[in-house]
């Protein structure tokens, strides 16, 4: 399972809270064609794992992708521009 810092929760929480205020829903971490992982807005599936932080889903993973994310660590880079969710390699 991907480990997701403190920090990332927060970030993921602000997004979460930004695009929709129904506690049934949160992000859910896809992995596309081209091997890249995204966010989209969905809710919680039996099967999921989720992360849950301050009372809301702020990462919803199915099961067929948790394997792949054992190495994986979400965690906020500040930048120029703002903090912005990273993804790196343990």
């Amino acid at each position: 399972m991907v480990t997701v810092s403190d920090g990332a929760k927060g970030l993921l929480k602000g997004v979460l809270t930004a695009h929709s205020d129904d506690p049934e829903k949160g992000l859910r971490l896809v992995l596309d064609p081209q091997g890249q992982l995204g966010l989209r807005l969905d809710e919680e599936r039996p099967d999921d794992l989720v992360v849950n932080h301050q009372g809301a889903k702020v990462l919803l993973v199915a099961p067929d992708l948790a394997p792949a994310l054992e190495e994986v660590t979400l965690d906020v880079e500040d930048t120029a521009d703002g903090s912005k969710l990273v993804v790196q390699n343990k």
